[in-house]
């Protein structure tokens, strides 16, 4: 699993608290029209909110109404009563969870309970089921209040037991049992029981009138940890498509798992484009991380953005997103802006580069290594700003016993006329070895000795250039143009003009 929609899918505590304390604060709320019965109960109505909040408020109102539509032709239940003596069990108890009074022994205090009074809300609520809450339904109701008070205390397996034992009494509510289910697999999720979430989930979708799209990401999340990616793709795809179709914008998580799930789906099958060329689902993670950016904005996003620019191999567009994030201050580690910098080296922007690159060691983000600063010196060499090149190459030198940056400083050497120093370093870079193409390296270093007119040396050394298949006939031309200076130098001395010899110290 990814840890950037991980942690999202993950509920946060207080949260799912407060929608469970709903459920139990309903059972008797304020205002109920309460029944007296010919046995003195109290006949309760359904007026359980429960877990509804939890699956979506912008479905409450419709599911309501289907709900109605559901149960209107049913088969007629009795209706559930919970007697009087219980009614004033479980109302003490509800009051001291909401911080309203005591726990319906001894004193309480104001705001939410404490550990220690909820330990003693669970020993009166186990001693409720023995003698005053003895029927079906009344059981119902206190381990759904069980289950809340597990749930305070951080203790999910335990709540887990109690809700499942609410959905198993015979009398309980159908519509508190239906929300329940949606408990359970939330409970479950944090348990990381994803095979019974899912089938807790599952089960809610069969008995819902509606589903919400909140409940269909919330199993699309537990079928991705079962590795059933196919049906997870197809609930969260349902779920943004029906939000987007009312005109809405889908929830961040939501786009994020339907990223992922595309994402490993290309991944999978080992290759970044179909049959056609195309890039298949990499198009659609993109497509998906530019909705992000739009309504989600975040550096991250940008990030990831640019990494499936790299991965499809569009480099203008993985420049453009990582520019992009230079210019917001928000590549902050050595291997981004020097991935930045060899992205603009390869679109033929040296300069641009190099300034990245001396930037980033001025701020001390970009280590002055070896590595580095041949790169730099490379890109300031590209740049045509030799005098910089050859600061940076010096540098470089110093700092690493590779061939490749003694063969670069001898190319800059020669650039500046500087024939000695360039022969020093071609040799060196010769002496070294590991060259990538060593005939190039024996080029400059001819060329070097023939501006010191060590003609002989140099004839060597083009002889040697030579034996490189790709760079044969230009070697050979200079084989020749070497011998024929050095046998006019000798004519010339011999009919006594004063002509210096090699100047290589």
């Amino acid at each position: 699993m990814t840890e950037e929609w991980a942690d999202k899918m993950r509920f946060s505590s207080k949260c799912l608290r407060w929608l469970l304390l709903s459920s139990v604060l309903t059972i008797f709320p304020l205002g109920l029209q309460v029944v007296s019965g010919l046995d003195g109960g109290l006949n309760v109505g359904l007026s359980l909110v429960g877990m509804a909040f939890a699956y979506g408020d912008e479905t409450n109102a419709e599911s309501d109404k289907a709900d109605k539509r559901k149960f209107q032709n049913a088969k007629t239940r009795k209706r559930q009563s919970v007697g009087q003596k219980c009614a004033t069990k479980l109302e003490a108890v509800q009051n001291a969870l909401g911080g309203e009074g005591d726990g319906g022994e001894g004193e309480g205090s104001e705001g939410e309970p404490n550990n220690q009074q909820l330990s003693g809300l669970i020993t009166q609520l186990n001693g409720f089921m023995t003698k005053s809450c003895s029927s079906s339904y009344e059981k119902s109701q206190v381990y759904n209040l069980l289950g809340f008070v597990y749930y305070s205390l951080d203790d999910y397996p335990k709540a887990t037991d109690s809700y499942r034992a609410m959905v198993a009494e015979p009398d309980v509510d159908e519509r508190q049992k239906i929300d329940t289910f949606y408990t359970l697999a939330q409970l479950y999720l944090m348990l990381e029981d994803y095979r019974s979430a899912a089938q807790q989930l599952e089960a809610w979708m069969t008995a819902s009138a509606i589903v919400s799209p909140d409940g269909k990401v919330l199993l699309a999340q537990a079928y991705y940890q079962l590795d059933r990616k196919a049906e997870a793709l197809k609930l969260v795809s349902s779920a943004i498509e029906s939000v987007e179709a009312k005109g809405g914008i889908p929830k961040e998580h939501w786009w994020s798992l339907q990223k992922v799930l595309y994402f490993e789906r290309t991944a999978s099958k080992g290759k970044t484009k179909d049959s056609q060329g195309k890039t298949g689902d990499y198009q659609k993670v993109v497509s998906i991380l530019k909705k992000l950016i739009t309504y989600y904005p975040s550096h991250s996003y940008w990030h990831q953005l640019g990494g499936m620019y790299g991965q499809m191999e569009e480099e203008g567009h993985r420049l453009a997103s990582l520019d992009i994030l230079y210019l917001d201050k928000a590549l902050t580690k050595s291997r981004d802006l020097m991935s930045l910098a060899y992205l603009y080296l390869g679109a033929g922007v040296p300069n641009r580069a190099a300034q990245i690159i001396e930037e980033g060691m001025k701020q001390g983000v970009v280590k002055r290594s070896g590595k580095n600063m041949e790169t730099l010196g490379g890109a300031w060499q590209q740049a045509r700003e030799t005098k910089k090149a050859l600061v940076a190459l010096e540098e470089a030198a110093k700092l690493s016993d590779k061939g490749a940056i003694w063969s670069r400083l001898a190319m800059v050497y020669l650039d500046l006329n500087e024939h000695a120093k360039a022969v020093h370093a071609a040799r060196n870079a010769l002496k070294k070895g590991n060259l990538k193409k060593p005939s190039y390296t024996q080029m400059t270093l001819g060329n070097a000795l023939v501006n010191l007119h060590c003609y002989e040396d140099a004839v060597e050394v083009f002889r040697d250039a030579a034996k490189d298949q790709k760079g044969r006939v230009t070697a050979e031309k200079w084989v020749e143009y070497v011998s024929g200076e050095a046998i006019r130098r000798d004519r010339l001395i011999e009919s006594g003009v004063k002509i210096g010899g090699c100047q290589l110290l």
